[in-house]
């Protein structure tokens, strides 16, 4: 059984409820809550406390011999206790299969290496806590380390689910918590019982909190409350701002940037399976002290990339989950990863999605054949100052739907009906329009067409073009940003108009409508 532990000495320990004590003051935090989340700090995420120097993991009675070289060790069972053969097995540059025993070896640098994790089968469940599902911590403590993993078989495989992808919470205070409550997660629940019987499972894509580290006990049991597996990214408010990431630590036993989000979510780097679908989630902010750092991947992770994949077959859908955006043509690329053309050439071969956020706003890119980009709006839009993205998207996050190898998606506005896909603008109504109707289509991409009718009669296709966007403006009192958006549409109707009629049709075939009257 998993317990809490001592930790590593040489290591000096990460104070979770200091963080949270403060993060409190900071935050005003009502005292009953602040007391609660300290109450509940073990019962929540027991390695957030206590998981840097675990003891051995063992789920089973059947020995596992050393070898030499080898310093992780380990068996992979099922729920009946038979062993499971081809689990992929990592950690963080290792990779192995298990054996028809159901045992692994790694070679690991327990200085460096502090975690191994496995790429749960598709045949298995995703624990609804995926925190003591796919990984494990390892400790130097210990010459070797045994590290066992129990999966609980499907009693049927699915290939239908749902995905949930959610960029940017980025909470800091009391009042960000509260929105996050009341808005967010009440829409999520919403979508969550809507789906029926389906499996749903969410993914986080960064900035989970906004530099305040002892939000994340609350955060975290706030995300529970969803009752799916939630997966998480890291973004480049996540890391302590005191210290460098692990990559960039010269010494790898002391504190780095990313410890304490590890004590609550795990490996920045990993991946699992759900039907057919392969997904892969991956740190991409090279972070250094004082909140500096670089859109990239280390070398070392790229190759941690080519590994993984090595074990799915090309041509499999793949989801790959970044903080990071990889390819945006908006902004003359700011915020995009700066190796991007080593992970494209990594990932040909695939059918690619990815999922980003970090930059708040919505785009869509197809960088290459096969390889889809949404980097999506967050969902607290602009820093939680309205209900808007930078570029005009609202609050929202995506839904994802997939059957087989068939995947579709759509944007859901936070508190606003599935088929609220645009906003129209009436003539005088957005600023440097004058004249114009305007359509903000968020989710557009090149397969979309966007048409006009005057009076019932069809006009044709609305013009694109680049501004920033009139609601984030009103919302910013009247003050914007500079940032143009790339999927806003305008027509100027007649002067003896009477009704406009905006049709958006997407890239699956639906179509949705807007009529105003002038």
């Amino acid at each position: 059984m998993k317990n809490c532990r001592a930790r590593d000495k040489k290591q000096q320990p990460v104070n979770i409820k200091q963080h949270i004590y403060l993060s409190m003051k900071k935050t005003k935090i009502s005292i009953i809550a602040g007391l609660l989340i300290l109450f509940n700090i073990s019962l929540l995420n027991c390695q957030a406390v206590n998981g840097n120097d675990p003891q051995e993991i063992v789920v089973s009675e059947t020995s596992v011999p050393d070898k030499t070289g080898m310093t992780v060790k380990g068996l992979v069972v099922d729920n009946a206790g038979k062993p499971v053969e081809g689990v992929v097995v990592n950690d963080g540059k290792n990779f192995t299969v298990t054996n028809k025993n159901g045992m692994y070896y790694l070679p690991s640098d327990l200085t460096r290496s502090k975690f191994v994790s496995i790429s749960i089968p598709s045949d298995f469940d995703i624990e609804q806590d995926v925190v003591s599902s796919f990984y494990a911590r390892l400790t130097s403590g210990q010459a070797v380390n045994r590290r066992d993993f129990k999966l609980n078989r499907r009693t049927n495989k699915r290939d239908e689910f749902v995905y949930l992808a959610i960029s940017d919470p980025q909470v800091k205070n009391t009042a960000h918590m509260e929105r996050l409550d009341k808005e967010t997660m009440t829409d999520l629940k919403a979508t969550i019982k809507q789906a029926g019987d389906k499996p749903v499972y969410a993914m986080t894509l960064g900035d989970n909190v906004f530099d305040e580290m002892g939000l994340f006990t609350l955060y975290k049991a706030m995300f529970s409350g969803l009752h799916v597996p939630v997966f998480s990214t890291i973004g480049n408010h996540d890391f302590d701002l005191k210290y460098n990431d692990l990559h960039n630590s010269a010494n790898p036993q002391g504190n780095y940037a990313e410890e304490i989000y590890e004590s609550f979510f795990g490996p920045v780097d990993y991946s699992f399976n759900i039907g057919n679908v392969h997904v892969i989630t991956m740190k991409n902010i090279d972070y250094f002290a004082g909140k500096k750092y670089t859109e990239r991947f280390t070398p070392e992770q790229l190759e941690w990339l080519k590994k993984d994949l090595e074990y799915v077959a090309k041509g499999t859908v793949v989801f790959l989950n970044v903080h990071a955006p990889t390819s945006n043509k908006s902004s003359g690329g700011s915020g995009n990863t700066a190796n991007t053309a080593d992970l494209l050439k990594i990932l040909q071969g695939y059918q690619v999605h990815i999922f980003a956020g970090h930059t708040h706003f919505y785009e869509n890119e197809e960088p290459a054949p096969g390889i889809y980009e949404h980097n999506i709006g967050a969902a607290c839009g602009a820093w939680w100052a309205g209900t808007v993205n930078r570029c005009g998207a609202p609050n929202g996050y995506l839904i994802v739907d997939v059957k087989g190898n068939e995947v579709k998606w759509h944007y859901k506005a936070t508190g606003k009906a599935l088929n609220y896909q645009f906003r129209v603008y009436k003539p005088g109504e957005f600023a440097t329009q004058a004249g114009y109707v305007v359509a903000n289509v968020w989710d557009y991409d090149s397969s979309y067409q966007v048409k006009w009718y005057e009076d019932n009669v069809l006009k044709g296709t609305m013009e694109q073009f680049a501004d920033e966007d009139q609601d984030f403006i009103t919302m910013k009192n009247g003050t914007g940003t500079g940032y143009h958006t790339l999927h806003l549409f305008r027509a100027k109707p007649a002067a003896e108009t009477k009704n406009l009629k905006i049709e958006v049709t997407n890239r699956f075939g639906e179509v949705y409508t807007q009529e105003v009257a002038l």
